[in-house]
């Protein structure tokens, strides 16, 4: 049992595992099994819908916007001695006209031709596109418009519908044509007879015996018709993905772009502040301790052995050692000085001996890191070691750490009870949070019986 304990696997979205079923037209094509699964169907149906849509909404489009390519009409006519030649007003007055008629009727179009798109494209690409649509802030048929025809949402879509029917329209209509021909090649044994000879094209076939040869053309030819339609309609939905996709997307990763950063500095910020505090517990309060321990020593030389005074004095300094031993151990724990002088290679096997449960180090390496990643990685290993004594009853505990490519790859692993979980409070929570502060992820695997393993992978880039 392996999960994720701080969500921060960032592989994309678009990859997946291998072996992963295709989300999208493009990634089908190059499975072997394409031919015999659903996506050539679902490619015939987006090319069967292609000419509809662009039926039901190009072709009014292309009327109400008919003055735009008249001027260009009335100059070839002209042209050919057909009609008089237009005059300059003429001409940027159609112009003008058209102009207008696209700017207030082309928004109309495209906003349920854009739905329709939506719709169409979830046949070649599972992945939700979003909407770039914004509900308006105020009521009102004028609010509404006035935010439809200023989004690039709209005009996005507008330029979908103008794609679809003067591109892929026609293409789509061109592969019906050559599938129809592989059937009917495919049909001509059937079709064929010497009383009733065929024509396909430029063959003429008499009789089924002629037609027989025919086969296994149309079978390529059919297969080829699928492909060139998977290739198509794959085409179709990168486009209309890209052209349809929810603009707001580009807004939210510049955000999560900024608090990444933002967040950096705060982890700079609180290392910074944690090593100004250890430098004053160190070179400040330690030393006044010491200094106090020093005076209650010779104070009591002066005083009677057996007296009440020397037994007071010497609690006191014996409470003036426990309080520098704690304090010690307070400093080692922010950020011990062994780590700041000699990296992980010395401060962590330091750590594990004063672990109340037995810890083998089988691997630290000996290389510097990054003084973030190295804090980091005690930090973590120092929390483990405190959980595999509180609450797993292991006998004993393994710590391996190493590099991997470009990560740092931390292991502790017990022989306890398991069935840790990150919810129960035993800090593994809090760890998972410390360790995507570092763009880093954890994992844990803690089956009921045993053995618990907690990884974390630090980029050390």
């Amino acid at each position: 049992m392996r999960t994720a304990a701080a969500g921060a696997d960032r592989r994309g979205a678009a990859g997946g595992p291998p072996g992963a079923r295709p989300r999208t037209m493009l990634q089908a094509l190059g499975a072997r099994r394409f031919l015999i699964g659903a996506w050539p169907w679902r490619a015939l149906v987006h090319l069967a819908t292609t000419p509809l849509s662009a039926l039901f909404f190009g072709v009014p489009l292309f009327v109400l916007t008919l003055p735009l390519y008249l001027p260009a009409f009335l100059v070839a006519e002209a042209a050919d001695g057909l009609a008089a030649a237009p005059s300059a007003g003429t001409v940027l007055a159609l112009l003008a006209s058209g102009v207008v008629l696209t700017a207030v009727f082309g928004p109309l179009m495209a906003l349920p031709a854009g739905r329709l798109e939506r719709f169409r494209l979830w046949l070649v690409d599972e992945r939700d596109p979003g909407t770039g649509h914004r509900s308006p802030a105020e009521p009102g048929l004028w609010a509404w418009a006035r935010l439809r025809y200023t989004e690039s949402a709209t005009w996005a879509e507008l330029a979908l519908l103008v794609l679809t029917a003067a591109l892929f329209t026609p293409l789509s209509l061109g592969l019906a044509a050559l599938g129809m021909l592989s059937v009917m090649l495919l049909a001509a044994p059937l079709l064929a007879s010497e009383e009733v000879p065929m024509s396909v094209g430029p063959v003429r076939v008499e009789g089924a015996a002629e037609a027989v040869p025919l086969l296994p053309v149309g079978v390529l030819m059919l297969v080829a018709a699928v492909y060139a339609a998977g290739v198509l309609t794959g085409a179709h939905g990168v486009l209309a993905r890209a052209l349809l996709r929810d603009r707001g997307t580009a807004e939210l990763r510049a955000d999560l772009t900024e608090v990444t950063r933002s967040r950096a500095r705060l982890v700079d910020a609180f290392e910074s502040e944690r090593r100004r505090i250890e430098r004053d517990l160190h070179d400040g309060a330690q030393q006044r301790l010491v200094a106090l321990s020093m005076q209650l020593g010779l104070a009591r030389l002066d005083l009677p052995a057996d007296s009440p005074a020397a037994r007071s004095v010497a609690e006191a300094q014996e409470q003036a050692k426990r309080a520098i031993a704690e304090l010690r151990e307070l400093i080692r724990g922010i950020h011990p000085q062994v780590l700041t002088d000699r990296g992980l290679a010395a401060a962590l096997p330091e750590l594990a001996d004063r672990s109340p449960v037995p810890v083998e180090v089988a691997a630290v390496p000996e290389e510097r890191f990054p003084d973030h990643i190295e804090g980091t990685a005690y930090f973590v290993v120092s929390e483990a070691l405190a959980n595999v004594a509180k609450h797993s009853g292991a006998a004993r505990a393994e710590l391996s750490v190493r590099r991997e490519g470009g990560a740092l790859v931390v292991d502790v692993t017990d022989d306890g009870r398991g069935g840790a979980d990150p919810a129960n409070g035993t800090g593994l929570t809090g760890l998972a949070d410390r360790v995507a502060v570092m763009d880093g992820r954890m994992l844990l695997s803690s089956p009921p019986g045993g053995p618990t393993v907690v990884r974390v992978e630090l980029p050390c880039q």
